[in-house]
């Protein structure tokens, strides 16, 4: 994985946009989603943002990612996204790293890696895979903490509420 040395007032742009995808990302996790959000931006401009959907949505396809760059595709009238950065709570999946390739993103940043699925450098890295048509430069571990308690501290809820429910339904004896 390639980490850029950037500017400090890119890492301060940076830290301004991650903190929007984190405001996304708490939205995502009112409506019982999993917490992650996403800025795309062009010419430090937003013109996409996105949550989760997925749960709500009946769709597995519909992550932050997917929503951000719809919109900023339909705001710029073009699915070739070159020369915008996209910004993410979580390392992309697989699925939206290709997303990512195939709109050719010019940048992702994103906050919090992902061990189990992460396709941009954390299990595999398929945004700068030598054969593919079309590589991505990659900032990681902008507002990492709060990521990563973002999503923590939700996967915990869940456990528990998972405990509570079985204790309910466990037959007394």
């Amino acid at each position: 994985m390639s980490t850029d040395f950037t500017s400090a007032a890119q890492q301060e742009l940076d830290e301004v946009y991650m903190r929007k995808a984190i405001a996304l990302a708490a939205q995502a996790e009112a409506d019982g989603e999993v917490p992650v959000g996403a800025v795309l931006v062009h010419n430090n401009e937003i013109i996409g943002v996105g949550r989760n959907r997925v749960i709500g949505g009946c769709d597995p396809s519909l992550h932050a990612e997917f929503e951000a760059i719809r919109q900023g595709a339909q705001e710029i009238g073009n699915y070739r996204l070159l020369e915008t950065t996209l910004y993410v709570t979580l390392e992309p999946c697989p699925m939206c790293a290709g997303l990512l390739v195939h709109s050719r993103i010019g940048r992702l940043v994103y906050g919090t890696p992902d061990l189990k699925t992460g396709a941009a450098g954390s299990l595999m890295n398929l945004l700068q895979h030598p054969e593919l048509n079309h590589q991505i430069a990659i900032t990681s571990g902008v507002l990492q903490a709060d990521c990563a308690v973002q999503l923590s501290g939700f996967f915990s809820a869940q456990r528990e509420r998972k405990k509570a429910l079985k204790k309910r339904l466990k037959p007394n004896l």
